[in-house]
């Protein structure tokens, strides 16, 4: 699942191709050198989309909040201890996070994580796991385990999110971090 791109979005994109690649006029010409560094600058510009992607689909394989999924979201609320994680709770961050905004998702979502003790998360693990198992058909797997996998993906996709989203990656907050960076 992929979120939306905005325009807005590629601002940072866009001010980052004219630092490493000049400004483009209308009568500028894409040699391959220039669609090379385009594709260079995009991709190590993705990972915050990429992340956000991710976290949706982790959500994704959840079973949907309808009254079928009931049980699992009212035993996941149970088990986990909190309601941070519940549908109601993260509606809002999952449909930013649909249009290519997912800090207010992610920080729900380490939110949610950190509010659980070490026996609540194993046992929301639990309660993951089985519904992962009985939607994805993987009866040799400990429902615990891949509980765990889930949780450690989602918090650690999360902190990309998060991680990917600092607003500080300008040219000058940069040279800035060269700067302090090489005097240490």
């Amino acid at each position: 699942m992929l979120p939306e791109v905005r325009p807005h979005l590629s601002t940072p994109l866009t001010d980052q191709l004219e630092h490493q690649l000049g400004p483009v006029s209308e009568t500028s010409q894409l040699d391959l050198e220039r669609v090379a560094g385009i594709a260079v600058v995009s991709a190590a510009h993705s990972g915050g989309y990429a992340a956000i992607g991710h976290l949706l689909g982790l959500l994704a394989a959840l079973p949907a909040p309808t009254e079928v999924g009931e049980r699992f979201w009212s035993d996941l609320w149970r088990s986990s201890g909190t309601a941070y994680l519940l549908p109601a709770t993260i509606k809002d961050g999952v449909l930013e996070s649909l249009t290519g905004e997912g800090t207010t998702l992610a920080r729900q979502i380490l939110s949610a994580v950190d509010e659980m003790t070490p026996p609540q998360r194993l046992a929301a693990g639990e309660v993951i796991g089985q519904a992962l198992i009985e939607s994805d058909h993987l009866p040799d797997l400990k429902t615990q385990v891949i509980g765990e996998l889930w949780l450690r993906d989602l918090e650690l996709t999360a902190w990309h999110v998060l991680h990917a989203d600092r607003r500080s990656d300008g040219p000058a907050g940069r040279k800035a971090f060269l700067e302090a960076w090489s005097n240490v």
